[in-house]
Order: structure tokens, then C-alpha cells, then sequence
């Protein structure tokens, strides 16, 4: 079994909480072999109703008034015996039922079980969703596998990784030997990919020619759902999705509306970009217009670069044939289209929103994210000029944008000049550090008024 950070996500949901759980995110992504192996290896009791495959659970799903007639008919159904109060009750593929999110929390008020919804969310149509049950569901987004999860599954310890981490917090270079071993391996990654049947048989076969056959395979589900689940819009979504890796090819790499259609418009199109992006399909880079805190107040929603989920299909479609290049470390700047992906699949899976910048006067950054109140610009370089960076030190120059560090992401070992620290590729997974969730308490006294 693939070592699965959200393993961890779901043990903690387990143990501590009450409410229903889903686990969203695209398809082929690991979400119910790990519900499966998480319970299995607790030995929690459990039952699974996949409603591809169950017809009757579907119509269940769809038809039942209340929680007791519904549970009434699973329990019908179902090939082993639900016991309150100790069997799970796991629904696979929850985006097939109508309006399954709003029984939610119906089936929690119940209490007789506890529950995990999961599924894709491809052709959910949010305005179809009466209501959503907050309080009563709580959300893990699952994503491919990030490189972490990948250098485990082809044998690098955890102590490894933790001198790594050690490495990027104290700011010193990384022993030569490892570092050249991490990077021949982040380029395997560049290659395979996070899809979990593509990393099993990369590791069961090292054969690259069975790997892109099986991300070929997943493209054509992705776009199989597309035509399945929306109807009304599936061609205006199909033809954004098969554009993407052209559209990252360009020179600039943000998303024109014009190869669509030379006089189409945003709000055109709309609907079917908002798809992409609850679906877990496409990645969105918003730009924004000043590179300060918080990104979110000046976000542009018509301005974009669109990533595909997973770097091994963008490579498989973009660089088929010169995949040993890649794996060789053969990179130049023609490159750029799958680093930056990368970057962006890495730092999507810490649930980061994702900006850039691009401005005549001082350049373009190819990633901002938040750490607190404080903006960090990153710049991403596959070539060998990656100390070349106008746009970032213009950025870290400017005293009114208040930015501390700025990160360049490159194939060499660390180093540090000034505020600029060169951070090799694979240490993306060290930016984003995740933090716990502390209690604000604010508790003025208003009894003198």
C-alpha cells in the first residue's frame, strides 16, 4: 500500500470527531483504496456502497424522504449487517446521487453511524446543492501523490526526508551525493507522476513505456466524465481541458480566451473554468494586480494560468518522446511548463491558494503565496541562469511591498545571497509548513457603557 499523507487525516477524523466525512478530489487519485486500507488495517467494521456500480444504492440515494427510509434500504441491501454505533458506512462516488450533500446532515443528526462520503465532484452542478451542512461535514481534499509520497514508495527513508527539512531550516547545502540522488529522482517524478496506479507500476515494472499508457488511460476517464456528467457544457470543457498543455507551452503560460473563441468572453465561459476547479481537474494561478497582503483583495478572476492535476500526464502529453531527456536531467528552459506545474501541484496539496504577478514596470513572479500577514514571491527556473531574476529583485528591493525572503526554485544546491534564498526543486515541499489551528479568544468588557 502507498504510504498516503492523509492517512493521518482520516485517523484524526476518526478518532475525534462526530461529523460525516468527504474526501473530494479528482478521479484516480487514491480516495477509496486508502478509505479501504485505513479501515481494514483498524479493523473498524464497515460497509462500502459504490453507487457506479450499485444501482440500487443510487436509487436509494436518490429516492428516500428521510434518514431512517434511507438507511431502511441500505441496510436492505447491504451484504453485511450495519450495527449502530459501530459500522462505518462508506459511499463511493457521491457526486452520481441528486442532491446527496444536503441528507447529510440528516443522517448525522441521526447518529446511529458514523460516515464517509467520497468522490470526485465531477459535474456536480453547485447550484443544484440546497444546502450545505455545515456542522455536519467535515472536508479532506485529496490530491495525486506529492513527491513526498512518491519518495517513500520508491524506498527513501523518512530520515532522509527529515534531514532535507533540517537542511531547508537551517539553510544549509545538502550532502552532494544526496543531492544529486533526490534530483534524479524529483526528475522520475517529473515523469510518472502522483497518479497511484501509475507510481505502482513504475515501482513494480521501471518500465516508462507502461506508465504513460496507464496516464493515457486516466486522461481518457477524465475526459470520458466530462462528457458523462455535463451535457450542456461538455464540449466548451473538453476543449479548455485539451488545451491546457498548449496553453502552458506558450511563452507566458496564462490561459487566452481567444483560442477558444476570437470573440468569446470570460462570463462565457465561466461555469465551465469553475468546473475544472471544484473537480480537482485543473489548477488555477490567479494573478493579482499588487503584490501585497491579502492576495485575495485583488485577485484577478479573468486572468490565469491553468495546471493540470498531475505532472506525469502534462509530461506524457508535452514530452512523450523525450521523456529519457527528463530522466537524464537534461533540462533547459523549454522545460519551464512542467517545473512550474510541479510547483504548483506541490503547493496546491497544502491547500495554498496559488497567485502570480506581472507587471511592464518590474516583471513577472511566477508564484506569491502567504506565509501569516507576509507575501514570499517565488521564481521557478529549469535552466542554468536561474541567478538571473529582474522581476524578484525588484520585488525584494521595493520598500513599500515589505517582503522578507523571496524563493528561487532551481537544480542546484542551496545557497543564500542576501534575502534571495536558491532553494533545488524538491525542496518545495518545505515552503508551505502546515500549522495548527489556534484558538482565538477575544473577550472585551463592555459593562461600563
Amino acid at each position: 500500500m502507498l504510504e498516503r499523507n492523509a492517512y493521518k487525516d482520516i485517523d484524526n477524523w476518526y478518532k475525534h470527531d462526530n461529523n460525516a466525512l468527504l474526501i473530494d478530489g479528482a478521479r484516480q487519485i487514491g480516495k477509496s483504496t486508502l478509505i479501504k486500507y485505513y479501515l481494514e488495517t483498524n479493523n473498524i467494521s464497515h460497509v462500502v456502497f459504490d453507487l457506479i456500480d450499485n444501482t440500487l444504492a443510487l436509487e436509494a440515494m436518490n429516492t428516500s424522504v428521510n434518514a431512517s427510509q434511507l438507511l431502511l434500504r441500505l441496510s436492505a441491501i447491504s451484504t453485511e449487517i450495519l450495527v449502530p454505533n459501530e459500522t462505518v458506512i462508506v459511499i463511493d462516488e457521491i457526486q452520481l446521487a441528486k442532491d446527496a450533500i444536503t441528507s447529510i446532515k440528516y443522517l448525522v443528526q441521526e447518529g446511529s453511524y458514523k460516515y464517509i462520503f467520497s468522490g470526485s465532484l465531477l459535474g456536480i452542478k453547485m447550484k443544484n446543492i440546497q444546502s450545505v451542512p455545515v456542522g455536519f461535514l467535515e472536508t479532506i481534499h485529496m490530491f495525486p501523490m506529492t513527491f513526498e509520497e512518491f519518495a517513500y514508495a520508491n524506498g527513501v527513508k523518512k530520515e532522509t526526508i527529515k534531514y532535507l527539512n533540517d537542511c531547508f531550516n537551517k539553510k544549509i547545502k545538502v550532502d552532494e551525493i544526496i543531492h544529486s540522488q533526490m534530483m534524479t529522482l524529483f526528475h522520475t517524478y517529473l515523469a510518472v507522476g502522483g497518479m497511484p496506479e501509475a507510481v505502482n507500476t513504475f515501482v513494480n515494472t521501471h518500465n516508462l513505456k507502461r506508465v504513460q499508457e496507464v496516464l493515457n488511460k486516466i486522461d481518457q476517464t477524465y475526459l470520458t466524465d466530462i462528457t458523462k456528467y455535463d451535457y450542456e457544457e461538455k464540449l466548451l470543457i473538453e476543449d479548455i481541458y485539451r488545451l491546457i498543455p498548449s496553453e502552458l507551452n506558450a511563452s507566458n503560460k496564462r490561459f487566452i480566451l481567444k483560442e477558444l473563441n476570437n470573440k468569446g468572453r470570460f462570463y462565457q465561459y465561466e461555469s465551465s473554468f469553475v468546473w475544472l476547479d471544484q473537480s480537482g481537474v485543473g489548477l488555477f494561478v490567479h494573478n493579482v494586480d499588487n503584490p501585497i497582503y491579502p492576495l485575495l483583495a485583488s485577485k484577478e478572476r479573468t486572468l490565469f494560468k491553468l495546471f493540470p492535476s498531475d505532472i506525469g500526464m502534462l509530461s506524457t502529453k508535452l514530452y512523450a518522446e523525450q521523456i529519457l531527456d527528463i530522466l537524464n536531467g537534461n533540462i533547459t528552459s523549454n522545460f519551464g511548463a512542467i517545473y512550474e506545474s510541479y510547483v504548483a501541484q506541490e503547493l496546491t496539496s497544502k491547500n495554498k491558494p496559488l497567485y502570480y504577478y506581472n507587471s511592464k514596470k518590474l516583471g513577472e513572479i511566477d508564484f506569491l503565496i502567504e506565509d501569516q500577514s507576509k507575501v514570499i514571491p517565488i521564481v521557478v527556473k529549469s535552466g542554468k541562469d536561474y541567478k538571473i531574476h529582474r522581476a524578484l529583485n525588484n520585488l525584494l528591493s521595493n520598500e513599500n511591498l515589505n517582503m522578507d525572503i523571496g524563493y528561487v526554485l532551481n537544480n542546484k544546491n542551496l545557497d543564500v545571497k542576501d534575502n534571495k534564498i536558491y532553494l533545488p526543486i524538491y525542496m518545495t515541499m518545505f515552503i508551505v509548513k502546515q500549522r495548527e489551528a489556534k484558538e482565538l479568544i477575544f473577550n472585551p468588557d463592555f459593562s461600563r457603557l
